[in-house]
């Protein structure tokens, strides 16, 4: 219980700030979905992850943030960093 509400946390300090990471996560209603961290709602959608990545790698270079890949279960594969 303490772990979901330290990462709630984690995500609500992070929304909106330099800090917000991109994530590209397996979406029910399209493929899959680029989120900003402590945004329930996606910022892109598609069917094709690849497409996803390439936008969410883009985002988070314009941000200086970082970029992180999900797989089919949920599992970070690949973390892009684009901070100084």
């Amino acid at each position: 219980m303490a772990d979901n509400q330290d990462r709630d946390k984690y995500f609500e300090e992070r929304e909106g700030s330099d800090e917000a990471r991109f994530h590209v996560v397996p979406n029910d209603e399209e493929g899959w979905a680029v989120k900003e961290e402590g945004n329930d709602n996606p910022t892109f959608t598609s069917n094709d992850k690849d497409e996803a990545v390439k936008e969410a790698k883009r985002l988070a270079e314009e941000a200086g943030t970082m970029a992180y890949i999900h797989n089919d279960d949920g599992r970070i594969e690949e973390q892009v960093n684009y901070m100084d």
